[in-house]
């Protein structure tokens, strides 16, 4: 049986910044995607924003559970890891917008 502790440390270390949510925080809903490919999120208001959008938002700590990691240049958000998957981005419905 895996080491979820272990797991969820790794999973931590491989985001670049986890921002502190503020008192009101949004919640993401659901990915929007473009040919298969996330480029953006739906938040619990329904408003729909780009990844830097949201990215952005995080910082200010108006996104809860989510963490900012970087591939080649770009920021995306990731779930926070917290040892459930259904709550994870990648199990969220999906959107074209």
């Amino acid at each position: 049986m895996p080491d979820k502790n272990k797991s969820t440390s790794l999973s931590m270390n491989a985001l670049n910044e986890i921002p502190t949510p503020n008192a009101d925080p949004q919640h993401i809903t659901a990915l929007v995607k473009d040919d298969g490919r996330v480029s953006g999120y739906q938040l619990s208001d329904g408003s729909i924003l780009d990844k830097p959008e949201a990215v952005e938002l995080a910082k200010q700590g108006g996104i809860a559970g989510v963490g900012i990691s970087n591939r080649k240049g770009n920021e995306y958000l990731k779930s926070l890891p917290d040892g459930t998957e259904n709550n994870n981005l990648s199990n969220l419905p999906s959107i074209t917008h």
